[in-house]
């Protein structure tokens, strides 16, 4: 989960995939900004055919707690 995710995040900001950690934060440390990070949110939801809830994906900081969440919301289905 946490490598195609990178390819994802990959499409969104200037980072090399292997520069992407679990501890990787969005905003800070890949460089996301407000709108990089709704975008990607869409196209997670049909790569892995979920659903977000946008409250639960206000609390995701890192790449890592992104990985856990898409998990646990694959896991539902």
């Amino acid at each position: 989960m946490l490598e195609k995710l990178s390819e994802i995040i990959c499409n969104y900001v200037e980072v090399e995939p292997s520069d992407i950690t679990a501890d990787s934060r969005f905003m800070e440390d890949l460089g996301f900004t407000s709108f990089d990070f709704m975008s990607m949110l869409g196209e997670l939801e049909d790569e892995f055919d979920v659903e977000i809830d946008q409250q639960e994906v206000s609390r995701i900081r890192t790449v890592g707690e992104a990985v856990s969440y898409l998990e646990k919301l694959s896991q539902e289905n």
